[in-house]
């Protein structure tokens, strides 16, 4: 059983950065592939990136490659999404998520079977 807590959202203007952060609990996180997935207003829950477990490996939706960073830190059971050059189209709730599995290139949300509660990206033109 895996928790997560997503922290890390607000308000940011276009051209801003933000990072966010998720918590997980127990004891084999790094058995995780873990993932962030984002769902704006009207729109279906979207694919952002994933990392496997050992943090070597990592997996971008076009939308925000060479913007966004994934990491993972196993020795404080968090992963990150450092977020760059922000959009007004990138305003959504980011979702962090796990899977049990070694195949990191997972961008189906339900191949993830923990989710945390969201946080709020909001950026303004």
């Amino acid at each position: 059983q895996v928790q997560l807590v997503e922290s890390g959202g607000g308000l940011v203007q276009a051209g801003g950065s933000l990072r966010l952060s998720c918590a997980a609990s127990g004891r084999t996180f790094s058995s995780y592939v873990m993932g962030w997935f984002r769902q704006a207003p009207g729109k279906e829950r979207e694919f952002v990136a994933t990392i496997s477990g050992g943090g070597v490996r990592t997996y971008y939706a076009d939308s925000v490659k060479g913007r966004f960073t994934i990491s993972r830190d196993n020795a404080k059971n968090t992963v990150y999404l450092q977020m760059n050059s922000l959009k007004p189209e990138d305003t959504a709730v980011y979702y962090c998520a796990a899977a049990s599995s070694t195949y990191y290139r997972r961008n189906d949300p339900n191949e993830y079977g923990y989710w945390g509660h969201g946080t709020q990206v909001t950026v303004s033109s």
